[in-house]
C-alpha cells in the first residue's frame, strides 16, 4: 500500500527520526505531538491548557495538509505528565471536538522534554484520495 508523508508548511525538523504525519489508504496517522515551537522549544511552560491548544492546532495543520478536518479524527492517544492537568486539557479538547467525540485513551507518564505537560497522537480517516 503506498503512503504519503505529511509535512505542513513551516514544520520544524523533528527531534527524532519521524515525520509529523503519514497518509495511507485514506487514513492519516499523526505522530505524537508535543507543544513545540519552530526551534523545538516547549511553549507555554506551566500552562497545560495553552499547551493542549498548541498541540491540537499542530495536529489540525497536519490533518488539513493531508486534506481532512478535525471532524475526521477517529482516535487520540493522550499522554499527560500529571493528572492535575486533566480537567484543563479536557476543556480545550472539547473545543476541538464539539460534536461526536473520537475514541481515545489517556495515560500519565514522563515526556521527552520535562516542561512538556501533554503529548497527543492522532488517527483520522479522511477517505481514499484520487490518484
Amino acid at each position: 500500500m503506498p503512503k504519503s508523508v505529511i509535512i505542513p508548511p513551516g514544520t520544524s525538523t523533528p527531534i527524532a527520526p519521524f515525520v509529523p504525519g503519514t497518509l495511507a489508504d485514506g487514513v492519516v496517522y499523526v505522530s505524537g505531538t508535543l507543544p513545540f515551537d519552530a526551534q523545538n522549544n516547549v511553549v507555554h511552560v506551566g500552562d497545560a491548557a495553552a499547551q493542549a491548544r498548541h498541540v491540537l492546532e499542530t495536529i489540525k495543520k497536519v490533518i488539513e495538509t493531508a486534506g481532512g478536518t478535525m471532524d475526521d479524527v477517529t482516535f487520540n492517544s493522550i499522554f499527560l505528565t500529571d493528572w492535575s492537568n486533566y480537567a484543563a486539557i479536557n476543556q480545550v479538547y472539547a473545543e476541538y471536538f464539539p460534536g461526536d467525540k473520537p475514541a481515545r485513551y489517556c495515560i500519565q507518564c514522563g515526556l521527552v522534554k520535562p516542561d512538556a505537560l501533554i503529548e497527543i497522537a492522532t488517527v483520522a480517516h479522511i477517505g481514499k484520495q484520487e490518484a
